[in-house]
């Protein structure tokens, strides 16, 4: 197991070990040593990469296609297998939804990026 020496978040040096968890009394933030450092050095602290169904970064303003028949909540339209919805914004609703878009003919609505693929 590595030892860490600073906090992932706020790099501080001032934390301590609790139990299975290292916690930083700076900024209140727990982590486990073993699950959370090949994750943290690999992209900036806090910055969350949102990935489509394929494995590649999605970023502001990429084009994608729809990999799956997608039902409208409250309607009953279909959003069609190979659908292409361009100018994306990636967003954090906390529900799983993290693109914004517009798609022609449906107007303003966000998807889940599992169901997407980078054109």
């Amino acid at each position: 197991m590595q030892t860490p020496t600073h906090c992932p978040k706020c790099q501080s040096e001032n934390i301590y070990e609790d139990g299975n968890l290292w916690v930083c009394p700076e900024c209140s933030h727990e982590w486990n040593a073993q699950d959370a450092a090949p994750a943290e050095t690999e992209d900036a602290p806090g910055v969350q990469v949102i990935k489509d169904a394929n494995g590649n970064v999605l970023q502001d303003g990429d084009t994608v296609t729809v990999i799956k028949d997608l039902k409208i909540k409250g309607s009953s339209s279909v959003v069609k297998v190979g659908t292409k919805v361009k100018n994306i914004r990636l967003t954090d609703a906390g529900d799983g939804h993290d693109i914004s878009c517009k798609i022609d003919g449906f107007g303003a609505m966000n998807l889940k990026s599992e169901y997407v693929k980078k054109v």
